[in-house]
């Protein structure tokens, strides 16, 4: 199984990078600007566009305000297994963003390690210039 994690710090306050991320439906206004275009809510999952024009459809398993951490969850679509995990931390009064993802099959470690490694970038942009 492939996990690949990224992490970048972020110039603003844990509390305003955590209510971003907690807003699940608002992961393309709040959270990753450009790089996600559209998040619609069903029920219980998140139904994401990307700029590329991928679309999935992501279960969301939980948002745990204590610990900061919102966990989400692709069943089928191109996937054996897709678990991914997105934490904020304080770093003496900064930001820091911890997002991790297991997936199988390994083969498309790739082509999710480049999506997330622009996706992080937009984080950063977005709450940032925000």
């Amino acid at each position: 199984m492939a996990t690949i994690r990224k992490e970048v710090e972020i110039r603003s306050s844990p509390e305003r990078v955590w209510q971003a991320l907690r807003d699940v439906g608002a992961l393309h206004t709040r959270l990753a600007a450009g790089f996600v275009v559209d998040a619609k809510m069903e029920g219980n999952a998140r139904v994401v566009t990307f700029s590329n024009g991928m679309v999935v459809r992501e279960d969301i398993v939980s948002v745990d305000d204590a610990a900061r951490r919102v966990v989400w969850a692709i069943v089928g679509q191109q996937f054996h297994h897709y678990n991914g995990a997105a934490q904020v931390f304080d770093d003496d009064g900064v930001a820091r963003f911890v997002w991790t993802t297991d997936l199988l099959p390994d083969e498309l470690a790739g082509n999710v390690e480049a999506m997330m490694d622009a996706g992080i970038g937009a984080i950063k942009e977005t709450i940032e210039s925000g």
